[in-house]
């Protein structure tokens, strides 16, 4: 039977954008990666093959066979965000050859022409000609093209996430359906039933729900934080050498406990640390786990990143973690193509 609709996820990561949506029912067939670490968690938690290549040497026809014989077709591609995020801009990382990746986004969507097109970034996307320039080719292939920057806390994701996120249809006006949660989901929702840990230690469950050690000096500075508070809340002697100065004290946010009530802060590649940003744990002397990390990106509980006998990697698993889209943005994206597709080509595609 030939299948209605098939969705291919560029720069897929871990699978939080192919995972939100499969809870959709949006069938993804492929994710491409250059990262092998992706693998396992995508393959593992997805009905979807993991294509580990470089998007640079992707084929229009390599995508065309991992369509098949789809009468429609969805491409989503999240592009590397870091180039385009305030620490790059502020500390000039060499980005030069991540620049050009939403250029062969563009060049594969012009290659397979889908149906829809979506991307996830962060919102200084929109400060760059690249980026404007992906918009102009969608418009000169007669796509209708709709962003905007998104709260993903507005759609069930329980952390202040804001993304730039872009739909484009060859069918029609397009654009994200509106937020589903009035009131953001919290961490205490989120994570408050995991089982307690130490700095250091490893639930004998979950090999994920392990926390990262702290120096004794940390241990007096996570006891002296309050949640929602800062450094400023230390005691002089903990204070770090480099906030006691001017240029150090607008640094406001690093060493800082999560509030139970309020939803988390943005996670980034480095939030297993409690120097990293406010991410230590909002009750218990020491930062969130990887367990957390990934529940605050609003994958399951039992998302599976390494296999059983694997090795678990802070800096890897981060990576992974910090870098995905989160689950419940997937879903939003994965319902708004749907709704745009069911009512522009027949209420039975989907």
């Amino acid at each position: 039977m030939m299948s209605k609709i098939a969705c291919v996820d560029l720069f897929c990561g871990a699978g939080g954008l192919t995972h939100g949506f499969v809870l959709e029912g949006l069938p993804v067939t492929a994710g491409i990666d250059m990262d092998p670490a992706c693998r396992f968690p995508y393959a593992a938690n997805n009905k979807a093959q993991f294509i580990e290549h470089d998007i640079n040497k992707v084929t229009r026809d390599d995508l065309l066979a991992l369509f098949g014989i789809a009468e429609h077709k969805v491409l989503a591609g999240c592009a590397p965000c870091q180039p385009f995020s305030t620490y790059a801009q502020r500390y000039t990382i060499d980005s030069k050859g991540k620049w050009g990746l939403l250029y062969e986004f563009a060049r594969l969507a012009e290659g397979v022409m889908p149906d829809v097109i979506t991307m996830e970034n962060v919102p200084r996307v929109a400060k760059h000609a690249v980026f404007h320039d992906f918009i102009r080719t969608l418009e000169r292939l007669h796509y209708h093209v709709w962003y905007g920057v998104v709260d993903s806390s507005q759609y069930g994701v329980p952390q202040t996430r804001r993304r730039m996120v872009l739909l484009a249809s060859k069918h029609g006006v397009i654009k994200i359906v509106p937020p589903t949660h009035v009131k953001p989901k919290t961490v205490r929702e989120a994570i408050g039933q995991l089982r307690p840990l130490q700095a250091g230690e490893l639930s004998p469950t979950d090999k994920l729900h392990v926390s990262s050690t702290l120096s004794d000096k940390n241990i007096q500075r996570i006891r002296a934080s309050k949640p929602g508070g800062s450094w400023r809340d230390w005691p002089k002697h903990l204070v770090a050498n480099c906030h006691q100065g001017e240029s150090g004290s607008t640094y406001s946010s690093v060493y800082g406990r999560m509030e139970w009530d309020k939803p988390a802060p943005t996670m980034t590649t480095q939030c297993y640390g409690f120097g990293n940003g406010r991410f230590g744990h909002p009750e218990q002397n020491r930062a969130i786990s990887l367990r957390e990390a990934a529940i605050l990106q609003g994958f399951p509980q039992d998302y599976a990143f390494t296999p059983d006998d694997g090795i678990v990697s802070f800096k890897v698993l981060g990576r992974l973690i910090g870098n995905a889209v989160p689950v419940n943005l997937g879903r939003a994206i994965a319902q708004s193509i749907k709704l745009h597709l069911n009512s522009v080509i027949g209420n039975s595609i989907i």
